[in-house]
């Protein structure tokens, strides 16, 4: 594999009178540029697949870390997304976890779950955020006290899904779901796209100095070979165009001073889409 496999260990003091063990996730390729994100619990062994692209990567990882897969959350119905769910949940009887809107989309689905549901990974709370855009029932998953957000195809670094199955203004609600989490939430998300999203970014909020150092590290991270992933709610919220639509000057490049934050959002995906 021609990227490096990183293992980010994430560290949360879940009470005043003692730490729980720390998640630790593993972040790696699967068929072209999708991410694959194991996220494992080392005091009970339990192991969740965010989403399931593609099988023989995530075996891989598996047996390189020496764990055993019991979960698979689901995001959303697209392919790339669920490719591996009903042969690995053969191979290890993993719970597949998944969106209710799209229940009968996802293949081996156990349980759907739905907008402000809760349940628990190993001691680990997870909220269910619904995001309809990019598929009508597309969903995320919040750790809240890791502060972890598995976006998948809703919020990329820079960037955004494209609107397959929603409309502009469900997917600008449901990016506004997001922007409220913390700001050093960290964000998983679906696809290394990364770079070709800077190069769009600029063209819309191009006075933006953060924006312009970070296209430039996001260059030098991916000639080196390296992964975008994980970015913070707090990092898009400063560069990411997809959710500044409130921003005087973006509005100004635009040309479009008095319009709606819908608006201007459906125009910045309008542009994107066709550039």
């Amino acid at each position: 594999m021609p990227y490096p496999l990183p293992t980010i260990r994430i560290d949360r003091i879940r009470s005043e009178e003692h730490a729980m063990a720390a998640l630790e996730l593993d972040l790696f390729l699967c068929r072209t540029d999708n991410f694959g994100v194991l996220v494992h619990d080392p005091a009970s062994g339990a192991t969740a697949s965010i989403d399931a692209p593609e099988e023989l990567p995530i075996l891989e990882t598996l047996e390189r870390r020496g764990w055993r897969l019991t979960h698979i959350l689901t995001t959303h119905h697209h392919s790339d997304h669920v490719a591996a769910n009903v042969s690995l949940k053969e191979r290890f009887g993993a719970t597949i976890i998944g969106p209710q809107g799209e229940a009968q989309k996802i293949p081996g689905l156990d349980k759907a779950v739905g907008h402000g549901e809760r349940f628990d990974f190993a001691g680990h709370p997870v909220e269910v955020i619904e995001t309809p855009g990019h598929t009508a029932g597309h969903i995320c998953y919040h750790f809240p006290e890791d502060k972890l957000l598995f976006a998948a195809d809703t919020l990329f670094a820079l960037g955004c899904g494209r609107l397959f199955e929603g409309t502009a203004e469900s997917m600008w609600q449901s990016l506004c779901r997001l922007t409220a989490l913390p700001d050093d939430t960290a964000v998983y998300f679906g696809h290394e796209y990364t770079l070709a999203n800077a190069h769009f970014a600029v063209t819309i909020d191009p006075d933006n100095t953060a924006l312009k150092e970070r296209a430039a590290e996001i260059e030098e991270t991916r000639s080196d070979g390296g992964f975008t992933a994980p970015t913070t709610i707090g990092l898009e919220k400063r560069t990411n165009p997809f959710l500044r639509a409130a921003d005087p000057k973006i509005r100004a490049t635009l040309r479009m001073e008095k319009a709606s934050d819908a608006a201007v959002f459906a125009e910045i995906r309008k542009r994107k889409d066709n550039f």
